[in-house]
C-alpha cells in the first residue's frame, strides 16, 4: 500500500492497518527466529509499512493541533 493510499483511509481503518502491521512484524520476527521464514527482506518491508502508517497518524495529529 502506497503512502497516498494510506492518507485516504479513515482513522479507524488506519488503526486497524497499524494493528495488522504490528502483528505481521511479530509473526515475521518469530518465523525468522525459528528459521521458518526464508525471505529476510520481508522484515524491513514490514517495518517500512508500519513507519508509513505512524507517519500518517502523526500528520493528522499535527493538523488537528494546529
Amino acid at each position: 500500500m502506497q503512502l497516498k493510499d494510506m492518507r485516504r483511509l479513515s482513522d479507524n481503518e488506519l488503526a486497524s492497518e497499524l494493528r495488522s502491521a504490528k502483528e505481521e512484524l511479530f509473526d515475521l520476527r518469530f518465523k525468522l527466529a525459528t528459521r521458518q521464514q526464508k525471505n529476510y527482506r520481508a522484515l524491513p518491508a514490514a517495518r517500512r509499512r508500519m513507519a508509513r502508517l505512524l507517519t500518517v497518524l502523526a500528520e493528522r495529529e499535527r493538523t488537528i493541533d494546529a
